[in-house]
């Protein structure tokens, strides 16, 4: 899925628009040793009360923001998983139920319940959805009428529920300050996903978009036994990984006017990309591209090619933004931390003076150090 296709499932999370038929919840509580259900609801959506379901779509909402790539990561299906007893065919035996078989929602709680890791108290929210998708004219514009497909879908969402915090707070009832009394707080989603995916405006029973609030914490036994797919990696292991590929070509020879052509070259391919809804995902014949317009030397490459074609595959790209984050070049020494706007990367260079390697910062105007404007020095005879 890319930008615009999520952008217009979220859109569906208002109550004018909403096309949510069902919502079932499951309270799972936590003790010293296990974790246990409390309790289960189920119920058409639309019997909820207005401030409830209000809360209900800003949960679904954030399940389906965050960064492509990094906080929502899209998802193929093995074939294995699509055949009689698979994953796929697990979800697809729930969507197809509507959340009516009670059977089936008793079965996806226990399986959240094996495979997901949380310390304390989490709330599974599922609904289901049905999105009479409106035919698109040339110029981008909806036209209702034009519809022919509908769009069958599961959203899960998974939050943790924490005690508020202690406090103080006023009784009206007694007129008085007093101690707040402390309650269980649905917080916003840590986990989730929307099954199928809305590719090319239509469902694509054969991939997922998962949800992680935390990019870095994947939930590897709960992809691998929801939906019985590879974990992907994360965006920061991405990033090693790419920085394990250029230490592997260069060593101790890696030199900073080669490291900064490295990320212009990143940061000039997510420029020119910046307007288009999907990421800019790289494989191994990208990523050597990237290193070959730096003109580093042919042996190099070989190394690059190498190393590149045992970590990516078509199948598991690199997300360019990832690998190069576009907020900032970071410069780190033991005492010294200098932060560069990527689009300025030419008013750093590296020079030898007086027999020292030294990065040279050019100044185009004053300086504020400590708040203050100053100028960066004076003339000298």
């Amino acid at each position: 899925m890319n930008k615009n296709e999520i952008s217009e499932i979220k859109k569906q999370f208002t109550p004018a628009a909403s096309v949510i038929t069902r919502i079932c919840g499951c309270y799972v509580g936590a003790d010293e040793k296990s974790h246990d259900i409390r309790f289960t609801s189920k119920a058409a959506f639309n019997s909820l009360g207005e401030d409830e379901a209000f809360k209900y779509f800003d949960i679904f909402k954030h399940t389906l923001s965050g960064s492509l790539g990094k906080n929502l990561i899209n998802m193929d299906f093995p074939i294995s998983e699509e055949s009689e007893g698979g994953h796929q065919d697990f979800l697809m035996k729930l969507r197809n139920s509507e959340l009516k078989d009670d059977a089936l929602i008793e079965e996806f709680y226990k399986k959240v319940m094996e495979n997901y890791i949380c310390e304390g108290n989490y709330y599974i929210i599922l609904i289901h959805g049905l999105y009479d998708i409106p035919g698109m004219a040339k110029d981008g514009t909806e036209m209702y009428d034009a519809s022919d497909m509908v769009y069958s879908y599961l959203v899960c969402s998974i939050c943790p529920v924490n005690l508020s915090k202690p406090g103080l707070s006023y009784d009206a009832k007694s007129n008085a300050i007093s101690e707040r009394i402390r309650d269980w707080v649905v917080l916003s989603p840590a986990s989730g996903f929307l099954f199928p995916a809305f590719n090319d405006r239509n469902s694509d029973i054969h991939s997922l978009l998962y949800f992680s609030k935390n990019p870095e914490e994947l939930q590897t036994a709960f992809i691998e036994n929801i939906f019985g797919t590879a974990v992907p990696l994360s965006a920061k292991s991405q990033k090693e990984s790419f920085n394990s590929i250029i230490e592997s070509a260069f060593g101790d020879e890696c030199d900073f006017e080669t490291i900064k052509s490295i990320h212009e070259n990143l940061n000039e391919l997510l420029e020119e990309n910046k307007d288009e809804p999907e990421p800019v995902l790289l494989d191994a014949d990208e990523v050597r591209k990237i290193f070959e317009k730096c003109e580093i030397p042919d042996e190099k490459l070989e190394i690059i090619s190498k190393e590149t074609a045992e970590c990516i595959t078509k199948e598991t790209p690199f997300v360019a933004a990832n690998i190069a984050p576009a907020r900032k070049l970071d410069i780190k020494m033991p005492d010294v931390e200098i932060k560069v706007s990527p689009d300025r990367t030419d008013l750093i260079e590296s020079r030898i003076i007086d027999g020292r390697q030294c990065l040279v910062i050019k100044v185009t105007d004053r300086i504020l150090v400590n708040g203050l404007s100053v100028i960066a020095g004076q003339e000298q005879d």
